[in-house]
């Protein structure tokens, strides 16, 4: 586990930030894992960790980005590092462009590819956004 702890493109192993470690114990996943030059971030959606969903899909959007700049935190990472976003959306249409200004306070050039998908519904009810990002190890993590 790490917290903080800059990685090693060697090491093949879990990022765990703080206050995550239910999600190895409970669910049996890391919340993301390097593999090579790649960190592979689990989806995290719009709820908290320690409550319920907001009624608010742009409340939901930033839990999500926060929760994903967090775990890229925890591996020495930030948004920089990122090369490919897949977001699923329920309600992509109703929901667009407010994701697009909240993604846009996020992201950074060059700009990660990106791919927008509608689902019917995520685990938890009123959820409606989650993000699965792909993560570089950046030069001299070696």
């Amino acid at each position: 586990m790490t917290s903080g702890t800059p990685l090693k493109k060697t090491d093949p192993r879990a990022i765990v930030p703080e206050g995550m470690q239910d999600l190895v114990r409970d669910w049996r996943m890391s919340p993301a894992l390097v593999s090579g030059d790649h960190v592979f971030l689990t989806g995290f959606n719009g709820c908290p960790v320690d409550g319920p969903p907001s009624a608010n899909p742009v409340a939901q959007m930033r839990v999500a980005f926060d929760t994903v700049t967090e775990v890229l935190a925890a591996g020495g990472l930030g948004w920089g590092d990122v090369v490919d976003m897949t977001s699923f959306h329920v309600g992509l249409r109703d929901h667009l462009e407010a994701f697009k200004a909240v993604r846009a306070d996020y992201v950074q050039d060059p700009y990660p590819a990106w791919t927008a998908i509608e689902v019917a519904g995520f685990a938890i009810d009123g959820v409606c956004v989650e993000l699965k990002i792909v993560a570089r190890l950046p030069d001299g993590m070696a």
